[in-house]
């Protein structure tokens, strides 16, 4: 099953985060836990977990772009 990611917060005042790096590729396997992508808000830098295991599919928030909160980061197949 297809599922678009989408950007939670990880404070309690954040709106917006820039998108610093990405740990995988579109074609590449993660498992729960693993990294997906690191962010960058005014206050810290945070590596974000994958929520279970999958393939990422598409990449929607290239690197040095900005996200806001609640918006889709990516596109993932999920395991069932």
């Amino acid at each position: 099953m297809r599922v678009k990611l989408k950007l939670a917060a990880v404070g309690m005042n954040m709106e917006e985060a820039t998108i610093v790096k990405w740990f995988k590729q579109p074609g590449e396997s993660f498992s729960r836990g693993e990294p997906l992508y690191e962010i960058e808000t005014e206050k810290v830098a945070q590596e974000v977990e994958a929520p279970g295991d999958g393939t990422l599919v598409e990449i929607l928030v290239e690197e040095d772009e900005d996200v806001e909160v609640g918006e889709a980061v990516c596109v993932v197949e999920a395991d069932s």
